[in-house]
């Protein structure tokens, strides 16, 4: 099992590194095809607005847009040739969760950045990459948008309570993990620690015996803490362990006809310190 298909959201940001440089290493560790997506998106402009703004003005402004993908696209281009990687660009217009999401479905793995507050990356949606990871139906490999990170991969943190989103991110992060140098499942208050009760057995122990059939050597661990929330204890520890990356599953729940995300999820996509793999 191997990721031989990456995509990797492209956009016009100057920053060095991001998620382009972290697609292009993975997609150099599985021997897989990445292929760079911009999407191009034209704001639906009210036409009692449109009366004041002058036909020069906004043609000249899609011509900036388009340039700036151009743009955006051929410096993908050039570090993925220099890379030797097999990959292809592609421009598109439209909403940027609707075409990421359909886009990412034909591939093994979405690569995106982080939401930065102060830019505007995802073309007038700030709340992705928030609601990708619930709607894509593949792994979401988030790059925060702080920091460079062309190492993912080597130490890895992998948050697991036994739930089907843990699964599942565990299961869509095997071909990182069976490269990995080294793998930490870690349990966070797990069931019968705090009531005088004990535990049947050190958690995480046989998820790690399900990954040593894999061929996989995992560690299992464990904290309890009343004192610092969920995702700050996973954040701290990881940071503690040196990991460079964190594997997780994205808690989201219904409410009224919008599905929103729980709160440890968000507050990891908001708080991250190194690159986060995601799945529900």
């Amino acid at each position: 099992m191997s990721y031989k298909d990456i995509l990797v959201h492209v956009d016009d940001s100057d920053k060095i590194g991001g998620p382009i440089e972290t697609a292009l290493q993975l997609a150099k560790q599985h021997d897989a095809h990445v292929t760079g997506l911009y999407v191009l998106y034209r704001p639906d402009i009210p036409a009692y607005v449109q009366a004041q703004i002058s036909v020069e003005v906004i043609e000249r402004q899609v011509r900036q847009a388009v340039e700036d993908a151009d743009m955006a696209l051929a410096e993908f281009e050039k570090q993925a040739s220099a890379e030797g990687l097999f990959h292809d660009k592609i421009l598109e217009e439209g909403a940027c969760e609707e075409v990421l999401r359909t886009r990412a479905r034909c591939t093994d793995l979405l690569v995106v950045g982080q939401n930065d507050p102060d830019k505007s990356q995802y073309h007038g949606d700030n709340s992705l990459p928030d609601r990708l990871v619930l709607s894509v139906g593949r792994p979401v490999l988030i790059v925060p948008y702080a920091g460079t990170y062309p190492v993912v991969g080597k130490n890895v943190f992998v948050a697991w309570d036994g739930s089907r989103p843990a699964a599942r991110a565990l299961n869509d992060a095997l071909p990182i993990l069976k490269k990995a140098e080294k793998v930490t499942i870690l349990s966070i208050n797990p069931p019968g620690n705090g009531n005088g009760e004990t535990m049947d057995e050190a958690p995480g122990a046989e998820i790690c015996l399900h990954l040593a059939r894999h061929g996989i050597k995992a560690k299992a661990d464990h904290v309890i803490s009343d004192d610092i929330g969920g995702a700050d204890m996973l954040l701290s520890r990881a940071a503690d362990g040196g990991a460079d990356l964190i594997v997780m599953g994205a808690y989201g729940h219904a409410r009224w006809r919008e599905v929103v995300l729980g709160g440890f999820t968000q507050h990891m996509l908001a708080h991250m310190t190194v690159p986060v793999l995601m799945s529900n």
